[in-house]
Formats: C-alpha cells, structure tokens, sequence
C-alpha cells in the first residue's frame, strides 16, 4: 500500500466520522421535533363508528374520512386527512366451528374484553392489529401508517384500540 493510499483511507475515515455526527445530531434533533406535541385525546375532536351488522364501535378522530363502507355492513376504512397512506380498517365476519384461537391474549379494550395484539413494523409500512372473538363472531381492527411515520401515529392507534367496544 502507498502512503499517498493510506493518507485518502485516513481523510476518508475522518469525514464520514464528522458527517456521521451532523447526520446522528440531525436524525435526533428530528426526533425531539417529532415528539414535541404528542397525541392528545382531549385535543382530539371524536366521532364513533357503529357497526349495525356486527354490533361493535370505535372512536376516530372527526377530520378523518370514510374510504370504504361494503355494502354487506361488515366493516369501514378511514384515512387520515394528512395522508391517503395512513389508514384505519375494522371489520368482523363469522366464526367457523372449532377453530382454535392459536395466540393468546395479550391485549384487554376498556370494556374489559381480551384479544391480540400485534405491531408490525416493515422497511414500508408499520401495523397495527387488534382481533377479538366474542362468540361466533371474530372482530378486527388495524391502523396502518408508513413505518417512518408509525411512531408519530401509534399513540392514537393505542387509544382507539383500547375504546373497541362490543355491544352486548
């Protein structure tokens, strides 16, 4: 190796250092920007989904939009006024017979009801997922965000998974 080699190795090995900081100092100043004004419910102005068909319920922030109702009244998507890429789903259908539940419960709504909950985050998209069964019925519920952005939306996702009702 030449010493003219070793002196670029070493210049180089310096000035990815010194961007690496303003790099590591941007990427948390972002960070703390991001978690100046976190999720507020009493900020929040609330709207509830009811579910004639399948008898459940769940709050959504009022600025939100309707995307997707089916005609068989199984569920509904909404998506998020900033974004057409941050969106929550609900929906439930029916139970076959004897088929076994293979996750236990790690999650319990407000109304004192046990399910699963499961947070998926990707390189692209961040999840979401609630199911609980009550019956013959199976319900489920999802926010989804750009795995970039999840953090910003997984308090609001929490809170409305925590107010899934089920009327009984």
């Amino acid at each position: 190796m030449s010493a003219t080699s070793v002196k670029t190795c070493s210049y180089t090995k310096r000035n990815y250092t010194k961007y690496s900081g303003v790099v590591g100092a941007i990427a948390l100043s972002l960070l703390l920007w991001g978690c100046s004004k976190p999720f507020s419910v009493s900020d929040t102005q609330w709207k509830t989904y009811s579910n004639s068909r399948y008898s459940f319920e769940f709050p959504y922030p009022s600025n939100w939009t309707v995307v997707a109702a089916p005609e068989n009244d199984d569920g509904i998507a909404l998506v998020s006024p900033r974004s057409q890429n941050v969106e929550i789903r609900a929906w439930a259908s029916n139970r076959l017979p004897d088929v076994a539940n293979a996750i236990q419960p790690n999650f319990q709504t407000t109304q004192g009801i046990s399910g699963v909950l499961l947070v998926e985050v990707d390189q692209h998209v961040g999840l979401m997922k609630l199911t609980l069964t009550q019956g013959q019925v199976t319900y489920y519920w999802q926010g989804k965000s750009p795995s970039q952005e999840f953090s910003k939306y997984y308090p609001l996702f929490y809170y409305i998974a925590q107010q899934y009702r089920i009327k009984v």
